[in-house]
């Protein structure tokens, strides 16, 4: 059994138990409370203790309360990803946008949370936008150390992985940004990653948090090593053809779904309401 495997069998709970050992971290990648002491930043027994969702920002708590109107909106995605129209259920999704800005980490969070309450289903996110990772401060957890570490310095993975509060989800951050993001998430050992957790766990579902396509090269790479593709696209912040462009680049048959992105809420809910008989909120994600 390999490295990588060994990482995935230690879940986020059971990694709390030990503490393997570990390719040391320069002193500059070390969190500022275990300088001290000499052990690594990615300990999860230091970082992720006492975690709960009283951590999260304001905006994920809003939008994953039951009462609020963005809440069913998840759900209604959620169910498109378990249970697709046609063909089998995609375990590996990328979640991207065309230009910055347009919320593809709010709602590759939020889809996150909303798999991990499935019955039946746990998730995983993976922050790959190296250059603007999001994905750990919605959370409210560390993100010094993450997945550049694993691929460019080979890091334990198992000491990577961190607990989001969320029961059956868990969170690889970025860690800081690399001078050579492409090609670090152009590398074969990004690829054998992807194949690894995609083939280990049945009832997870991975989802990668890429860098929009526009300013990022290897987002249509990543793209080639998945299941599928929902791309988000912002109501006023995408032109047409740019999106068009992006789509062509992906390939139309990778993109499982787009989400409309922060349109205008009173207009969606009149709509439902006029033609289908009832109101629910969609996604208005601006602050």
């Amino acid at each position: 059994m390999g490295k990588l495997s060994k990482a995935f069998e230690k879940s986020p709970q059971t990694a709390n138990r030990e503490t393997p050992r570990v390719k040391p971290l320069p002193e500059s990648r070390q969190h500022p409370d275990t300088k001290k002491t000499g052990h690594t930043a990615a300990a999860p027994r230091d970082l992720d203790a006492g975690l709960s969702q009283e951590r999260w920002d304001r905006r994920l708590k809003k939008s994953t309360d039951p009462s609020s109107l963005f809440f069913e909106s998840f759900r209604r995605l959620r169910a498109s990803v378990l249970y697709p129209s046609s063909g089998s259920r995609p375990k590996t999704l990328l979640i991207t946008s065309t230009v910055p800005h347009e919320g593809k980490g709010f709602v590759c969070a939020n889809l996150g949370v909303a798999l991990a309450r499935g019955m039946e289903n746990h998730a995983m996110m993976v922050d790959c936008d190296l250059r603007h990772p999001s994905l750990a401060q919605l959370f409210g957890v560390s993100g010094d150390v993450g997945l550049v570490d694993y691929l460019q310095d080979n890091a334990d993975l198992s000491l990577l992985i961190r607990k989001t509060g969320q029961s059956k989800l868990s969170l690889l951050p970025a860690g800081q940004a690399p001078a050579n993001p492409a090609e670090i998430l152009e590398s074969a050992k990004m690829t054998g990653l992807i194949n690894e957790m995609a083939e280990r766990y049945p009832d997870r579902s991975i989802l990668f948090d890429s860098p929009p396509g526009v300013i990022a090269s290897e987002t249509a790479t990543l793209a080639k090593q998945v299941d599928g593709v929902i791309l988000v696209i912002r109501y006023g912040a995408s032109a047409k053809e740019e999106v068009k462009r992006f789509a062509d680049t992906l390939g139309l048959d990778k993109i499982l779904g787009v989400v409309f992105n922060a349109y205008p809420e009173n207009a969606v809910e009149a709509f439902l309401e006029r033609k289908l008989g009832y109101g629910y909120g969609y996604y208005n994600y601006s602050a």
